[in-house]
């Protein structure tokens, strides 16, 4: 009984409460929307590199090409990023100005699926050379193609002529998502305004959930198993009969559809793309999330990023004005006037620090990972019984 409440019981009660999280924010009046938007988005990613590096074992230090990928998609195909061509396909722009617009102009829902088609195809291109090396090596060639792809958006304005990425300037004023066959009475819904966010919330809300359910499914499937085989002994698994570099390259696939799902939504929420916002320290950052909340468990995971991204969003910043509130309540002038987000970053790596010396398998751990942790390393036995089950 215990089993199936925490099963069934507990998400249920969470995405209920997600649900009515902007009820409660309405009625409170707080200002939380926009940063638990922005975390969202992280919970995402933190799921989609849970299936690279909790799943499957792979350290990838470049996950964060795959949100920049799948931003830029829609950067192209919701834009007049290309004003030499004009073309209209479901986009909410088109149909509430009903004349042709310069650029391409395509649904937002159609173009989610594009961004994750691509990111998973060249999840492939990038794995399939690559997915052979193990360890440090991996991590040095994901690191590579991390630096690699932001710089290329950054310098692809010029490309024998063709402007890609428009450069450092970024590509502007890409299209809201909407609903254009709606009823004049949902105007909310046509085309997603700045003014009301909420339709923006349960967009993500509901891809997050998608994700959850996705990574559920994965776990307990045979694929997930093979995953798991693969991560405790790659000999073992493969004198079992399992292909390591395919399996692995599923991880690395899947891993970025949800990366490019995350990215185009980034992109067409904040409406403006520029390739300074997909730097190296995103991808350690979702690391982060990962390793804090612990790999390879979903709940910890999503612990893992509303936690730190809460903490490096909100938490940190508004730290600020309590120390200042605290220091003019008691006259101390030295707390009124110290300028706490230029130690920002050193707290932030105490806590990560503090985090990690205490519960090193992380906030809510993986009970396989928890065990390697405690125990002096994975067992070949262990991983000869998740390959014979694959």
């Amino acid at each position: 009984m215990a089993a199936r409440l925490t099963r069934y019981g507990l998400p249920a009660v969470l995405i209920l409460v997600a649900f009515l999280f902007p009820l409660v924010e309405g009625y409170l009046e707080t200002d939380l929307m926009y940063p638990i938007i922005i975390i969202t988005i992280y919970v995402m990613l933190a799921l989609g590199l849970n299936i690279v590096i909790g799943f499957a074992g792979l350290l990838d230090l470049g996950f964060v090409a795959f949100y920049a990928l799948g931003a830029y998609v829609v950067g192209w195909f919701a834009s007049s990023q290309f004003q030499q061509v004009t073309f209209s396909f479901g986009a909410t722009t088109a149909s509430l100005t009903g004349e042709p617009i310069p650029g391409i102009h395509i649904s937002f829902w159609l173009l989610l699926v594009l961004a994750g088609a691509f990111t998973a195809l060249c999840g492939v291109i990038i794995g399939a050379p690559t997915l052979r090396l193990r360890g440090d090596y991996l991590a040095i060639v994901t690191l590579g193609f991390g630096e690699i792809i932001p710089r290329f958006f950054q310098n692809g304005n010029n490309l024998a002529g063709f402007n890609l990425t428009n450069g450092t300037i970024g590509i502007k004023a890409i299209d809201s998502p909407g609903f254009p066959f709606l009823p004049d009475s949902m105007s909310a819904l046509q085309r997603f305004g700045t003014l009301d966010l909420n339709p923006w919330y349960y967009t993500i809300l509901v891809l997050v959930l998608i994700t959850i359910y996705v990574n559920v499914r994965l776990r307990d499937s045979r694929l997930g198993r093979a995953w798991i085989s693969v991560r405790e002994d790659e000999t073992a698994a493969a004198a079992m009969g399992i292909n390591p570099v395919t399996t692995k390259l599923w991880a690395y696939a899947l891993g970025a559809v949800f990366g490019g799902l995350a990215g185009a939504f980034y992109g067409a929420f904040i409406k403006n793309i520029f390739p300074d916002a997909f730097s190296f320290n995103i991808s350690i950052l979702i690391l982060c999330m990962v390793i804090l909340g612990g790999m390879g468990s979903i709940y910890g995971v999503i612990l893992g990023a509303v936690l730190l991204q809460g903490v490096n969003f909100y938490l940190l910043p508004q730290m600020n004005e309590w120390v200042h509130s605290i220091g003019a309540a008691v006259g101390n002038q030295a707390l009124s006037s110290v300028d706490l987000p230029r130690y920002n970053f050193f707290i932030f790596g105490v806590i990560l620090v503090t985090m990690m010396l205490l519960r090193p398998e992380g906030i809510i751990p993986n009970r396989q990972r928890a065990e390697e942790l405690h125990d002096h390393g994975p067992g070949s036995g262990d991983a000869m019984e998740g390959a014979t089950r694959a």
